[in-house]
């Protein structure tokens, strides 16, 4: 099953900061500590879950019948209306929970027998299926919810409501990663931070790229975040590279030697403006955490914080990457940077996603 993800806000331009090297920092011995637990159980996504439910395929035709017409219904009222989805996104959708809910998948192509007795296993019973179609038309609830799962990368990672959705364009922030660790081995063995880790996307996209040779901290405030982040760290079996905690930004660092300062930073912090929120695509702004989308009036109250705390976290040659609301936010960082925190990052860059085809960069010169 492949998702296509709805563009919901322009979330297109990341910069990209070096801290000047020095000289260079030995990494302390490494610290152990548990994976983040939690009371909060993540949900399993629908396509890992047990086929324990049947239904003849008569019945599932039915149920198909009566969600496509009520996605037809929709037409492009949705997408008038705040770029939502059209009927033939949500086409494509009902077939993708098709795919999640039946165990044979061979079976799809007799959805289009009548009176066909023949009994399918399902991974969720056939009246929980009205019940999710009715939750994606008429509440408006991501897919991605009601699966339980979104294809980014080569990943396939579990989300629930109360978590944000990672986004096709945050994938730069690995690819810029990995292009910084590919010619600099230090920065590969050390220590890098995911702060705001949602479903642990970013941290496992890197701990994919530094193996077993370097280690990942990934943060988020959401307790239920941080369980779900676990679920796909340990899923992933990168339990030994990353370890997930809960709490605000750098408070959970607390514990990390002052020798032992981070080889990188990274994150993708809430950054739309506050009242841009009621403006945004229903999807987002009912059913997603405010907590990961609100920057505050400006939206740039988390990036400006973030800025002025890596600084002084950063080990020299320390790299920083962080995704922003567009380019005129970008430019207002390195102007930021430039101006109140002189000499502490040199090789300034703004780097547009997909969706902007001219990319902008700037440089500082450290003297």
């Amino acid at each position: 099953m492949k998702l296509s993800l709805i563009r919901t806000y322009s979330c297109n331009i990341f910069p990209i900061f070096h801290k000047p090297k020095t000289q260079s920092l030995s990494l302390c011995a490494r610290s152990r500590r548990p994976i983040c637990s939690s009371s909060l159980k993540p949900k399993i996504p629908l396509f890992l879950r047990p086929s324990n439910y049947s239904a003849t395929l008569s019945d599932l035709k039915k149920w198909h019948d009566w969600a496509k017409t009520l996605s037809s219904s929709i037409g492009s009222s949705f997408f008038d209306s705040d770029n939502g989805p059209d009927s033939s996104l949500l086409f494509r959708e009902l077939n993708w929970l098709i795919e999640d809910s039946l165990e044979d998948h061979s079976l799809i192509p007799q959805l289009g027998i009548q009176d066909n007795s023949t009994n399918v296993r399902l991974r969720v019973d056939i009246d929980e299926l009205y019940s999710l179609w009715k939750q994606r038309i008429e509440e408006r609830k991501p897919f991605q919810y009601i699966v339980g799962c979104e294809h980014w990368r080569d990943l396939v990672l579990s989300v629930e409501e109360g978590v944000f959705i990672p986004r096709p364009e945050t994938e730069l922030l690995i690819d810029s990663v990995s292009d910084v660790v590919s010619n600099n081995e230090e920065l590969r063995q050390g220590l890098w931070v995911d702060l705001g880790t949602g479903s642990g996307a970013i941290a496992i996209g890197i701990g994919r790229i530094l193996e077993s040779r370097g280690r990942v901290i990934a943060i988020d405030l959401n307790p239920l975040a941080a369980s779900v982040a676990a679920f796909n760290v340990q899923r992933y079996g990168l339990q030994d590279v990353i370890e997930v905690r809960q709490g605000s930004w750098f408070e959970p660092l607390k514990d990390i030697e002052i020798e032992e300062k981070l080889s990188g930073v990274i994150s993708n912090p809430p950054y739309i403006p506050s009242d841009d929120i009621p403006g945004l695509q229903a999807e987002v702004r009912t059913h997603e955490p405010r907590l990961a989308l609100d920057g505050g009036l400006d939206g740039m109250d988390d990036l400006r914080y973030l800025c002025n705390r890596t600084a002084s976290l950063l080990k020299p040659g320390g790299f920083f990457a962080f995704e922003t609301n567009g380019e005129k936010q970008c430019k207002f960082l390195v102007d930021y940077l430039e101006n109140d925190n002189a000499g502490s990052f040199c090789n300034l860059k703004i780097v547009s996603d997909f969706a902007y085809p001219v990319e902008v960069v700037t440089e500082q010169t450290i003297n």
